[in-house]
């Protein structure tokens, strides 16, 4: 390792999207020093996730974000269920959540808007060595605590990480802890030996986005709709600038057949007859699959996992990114805590890692897989839209269904009030 160069730096947050600066903001606000290490050159602006609920918004909005994240998204009033006719079966209103969120609403906005403004916030506190087009080659537990351990070891434990930026330059630099925020090809967690096979659900996933604006085609039509038929189910997301249509297609059916562009616009003119005779542009078309995986546990040693590092889930709901910024914000809190000496030990740590744990197997996986539950015969379809229209009809399980489908009922709570204050106080002492 000749003419490598070996510093020690606070805490490594490995990963710059939504969930990895997320925590390194966390930490910093509490004033713990944060070197971030990103693969890429810059901020990914590909599209991915697009949905934030309530208990997001609330968290982003003790970071100082989410204002400027609505601005520049489509917030939705209301969730409906329809069937290609146009028959509304069930509606809920967010404003049924008032008193229980700050944000009674969810927003529909790319992922790729906030993280840059994530970004600003973070180099704003001073406290961040931001590294892109840095790749992590390598990591060593130091002292107590190996990469296998369920915890991290004597005061003196921490871990190496060995990097090569993009002209191959190695740095070594030595972190009490590591975060490991870098998506669902982790290679941190790969260096640390634990498991990273996902299971595939039997279903992949059709994407069409549209610039035409559905609901001024489609009567009725709101922001987040799920059309529900035997004839045809599917959602429709209204985006800022677009709309997105998302198909569930069966495994074992050919991709490049549904890719095709007369096939496209079929299962388009099928899916929106309300908009028959009508122009819809069709911008883009993609398949993806669809899978779930979940750590045995979330760290390895001094190594911390948070987000698609940990956990995958389907993208039903719109749940798995979310998820993964609340890790960040109660993993990012707990560790802060450990690193300011405010409870003796890791039991804060750990107990924060295994909640976080626990959300994904008893209510994230099982919540967005029943999305699509009950969809593949006419009898289970009615009695899923009869149920829909019971909790429709029926105010407090109206609010209990608004309130899981939010994760509000399992979200870390905001930082308000003297709590705040102290937090941000004792950073800057």
């Amino acid at each position: 390792m000749s003419g490598d160069t070996v510093s020690r730096e606070p805490v490594a947050v490995v990963g710059a999207g939504p969930v990895g600066l997320t925590a390194a903001l966390v930490l910093a606000r509490t004033g713990v020093r944060v070197t971030l290490l990103e693969s890429r050159e810059t901020l990914a602006t590909e599209s991915r996730a697009s949905t934030f609920h309530p208990s997001t918004l609330d968290l982003l909005d003790e970071l100082g974000v989410a204002a400027a994240l609505r601005r520049q998204g489509r917030t939705v009033d209301r969730v409906q269920w329809r069937d290609l006719d146009g028959f509304v079966h069930a509606e809920l209103d967010y404003s049924l959540l008032a008193g229980h969120t700050g944000h009674p609403y969810r927003l529909h906005v790319e992922q790729a808007r906030l993280t840059p403004l994530l970004l600003a916030e973070l180099t704003a506190t001073g406290l961040a060595d931001i590294r892109f087009g840095t790749t992590v080659t390598g990591a060593d537990h130091i002292g107590g605590g190996g990469t296998g351990g369920e915890t991290g070891g004597g005061a003196g434990g921490g871990v190496r990480l060995r990097t090569e930026d993009a002209a191959g330059r190695v740095t070594v630099t030595r972190h009490p802890y590591v975060l490991a925020a870098d998506g669902s090809r982790s290679a941190l967690r790969e260096l640390a030996g634990l498991p990273g096979t996902a299971e595939e659900y039997p279903d992949y996933a059709l994407r069409v986005v549209t610039g035409t604006p559905l609901d001024e085609l489609v009567p009725g039509l709101a922001p987040l709709s799920y059309v529900r038929d035997t004839r045809a189910s599917f959602s429709a997301l209204g985006m800022p600038d677009h709309w997105r249509l998302i198909f569930r297609i069966p495994r074992g059916t050919d991709r490049d057949a549904v890719l095709a562009p007369e096939a496209v616009r079929a299962r388009v003119e099928q899916a929106l007859p309300g908009a028959a005779g009508k122009a819809v542009r069709i911008d883009d078309a993609h398949t993806y699959r669809l899978a779930r995986f979940l750590l045995p546990r979330y760290r390895a040693g001094r190594v911390l996992f948070a987000g698609d590092a940990a956990h995958l889930t389907s993208t039903a709901g719109g749940l798995n990114m979310n998820c993964g910024i609340h890790d960040a914000v109660e993993t990012g809190r707990a560790l802060a805590s450990v690193l300011r000496g405010d409870a003796p030990g890791e039991a804060a740590l750990d107990a924060a890692l295994e909640r976080r744990r626990s959300v994904v197997e008893t209510a994230v996986i099982p919540r967005s897989e029943a999305r699509t539950a009950g969809l593949d015969s006419a009898a289970e379809l009615l009695a899923r839209l009869a149920s829909l229209r019971r909790t429709a009809a029926d105010p407090r399980s109206a609010v209990d269904y608004l309130l899981k489908a939010s994760l509000l009922d399992v979200a870390p709570r905001p930082l308000k009030g003297d709590a705040h204050a102290d937090l941000v106080s004792q950073a800057h002492r």
